[in-house]
């Protein structure tokens, strides 16, 4: 209830998981039927980066500013977010970036327990039928909003990770909302700030039951220190069709333009479970 992601918006996090949001929205698309988004931690949907927030810790700058900058290759990877960061402007959360990759009859349902963030959204989206704005625990949600009517669906759980449990309570969240929605498709955020809360998290779901796992990761440097974020991964599951060539590719390509060089920074893409 304390974070604001205004503080962080457009970070070299930012860039990697809405990267890759982007491009698994895309995947949705490729077939007629409609499809269902529920975004859990949903922030006020977008996110002004000369705002006092964003300014006073600069993170942006290392991320959305510097890869823009870079930019020169419209025809790359990043092609795509690059684009519709361009066309929507300040800094789009997930809630925007999904609501303008929706087709008429595909629907978004966005959770926020912050009042003043979801009440933010509420106004954002208010003109659009589509979507729906829930003060309600993330958690929860993933019982109660699941399976959708649609049949269809992509699931974005990013946490702001202020509670040491996160990382258990993310595996249970998996766990719960694949039990709930078995072919639907997740996507779940995480920080890489020390590698053993994360490898327990990995074998947690490794050992799950759930089938068809990839986690794609981003380091930039060794993850020695605790204190920094050193990286950040998006662990799949039921990953679209070419989803690790095409993370590795999206991946590979924002680490050229926002990595500094340190030792230890590198991608991966790791299938965890088969199908």
């Amino acid at each position: 209830m304390n974070y604001r992601h205004a503080y962080h918006a457009g970070n070299f996090a930012d860039c990697m998981k809405h990267a890759l949001l982007v491009w698994l929205l895309s995947a949705m698309a490729r077939k007629s039927a409609p499809f269902f988004v529920l975004d859990t931690h949903a922030g006020t949907g977008h996110y002004d980066l000369d705002a006092v927030p964003a300014t006073r810790t600069q993170e942006a700058s290392g991320g959305i500013l510097r890869l823009l900058a870079a930019a020169a290759n419209d025809d790359g990877p990043l092609a795509a977010y690059i684009a519709l960061v361009r066309r929507l402007g300040l800094y789009p959360g997930s809630p925007s970036l999904i609501e303008a990759m929706l087709r008429p009859d595909d629907r978004l349902a966005c959770c926020e327990l912050h009042p003043d963030d979801f009440l933010a959204l509420r106004q954002l989206v208010a003109r659009n039928p589509a979507i729906s704005v829930h003060r309600r625990d993330a958690w929860e949600a993933l019982r109660g909003l699941l399976p959708p009517p649609q049949k269809r669906g992509l699931i974005l759980i990013d946490p702001p990770f202020e509670d040491a449990e996160e990382f258990d309570n993310l595996a249970k969240g998996l766990i719960l909302g694949h039990a709930r929605f078995r072919t639907g498709v997740f996507a779940a955020w995480y920080p890489i700030k020390r590698l053993a809360q994360v490898r327990q998290f990995l074998t947690a779901m490794r050992d799950s039951g759930v089938r068809d796992i990839v986690a794609a990761s981003i380091l930039l440097r060794e993850p020695l220190d605790p204190a920094r974020l050193n990286g950040c991964g998006l662990l799949v599951v039921n990953p679209p069709f070419q989803f690790e060539a095409a993370a590795a590719a999206i991946l590979t390509d924002l680490l050229a333009a926002i990595g500094t060089g340190e030792p230890g920074q590198g991608v991966a893409i790791d299938r965890l479970v088969d199908e």
